[in-house]
């Protein structure tokens, strides 16, 4: 399948292409994109064609994410044996969110109050969940 300049005008491609605009002038190592899986072709295309290292992880049947960057990060949440977002352990989702960039005293934060609690973002969402039945 040959793919046009306008197979990258959806919204989902040009958000992608932004971040590999990103990436690319060094203003991040790794990049997470969640985008429909009917954009996967061309996403993996693209990468590949680029020769940026990426990882995809299927959310659901309509949503993947795609982990692009530097090879190291990508190899590092590689390491994390591709599972959901929510499964990742506290450590997993403190080093995830230093290397996406987010604020480190935001994740030291995020990280003390996962540890304080003891169980993570999913447990509770299942646990309200129980609560209010």
């Amino acid at each position: 399948m040959q793919i046009t300049c306008a197979d990258y005008k959806t919204g989902e491609m040009q958000v992608l292409l932004h971040h590999i605009y990103e990436y690319k002038k060094g203003l991040r190592s790794l990049v997470l994109h969640t985008m429909s899986t009917d954009e996967q072709y061309k996403t993996e295309e693209l990468l590949t064609r680029k020769g940026i290292r990426y990882l995809l992880q299927h959310v659901n049947s309509k949503k993947i994410n795609v982990f692009f960057g530097k090879e190291q990060c990508v190899k590092i949440v590689e390491s994390f044996d591709v599972k959901a977002l929510s499964d990742f352990t506290d450590e997993e989702d403190f080093i995830l969110g230093i290397m996406l960039g987010y604020d480190r005293t935001q994740q030291c934060e995020r990280y003390i109050k996962r540890k304080e609690t003891g169980i993570n973002e999913k447990e509770i969402g299942r646990l309200e969940i129980a609560t209010l039945e």
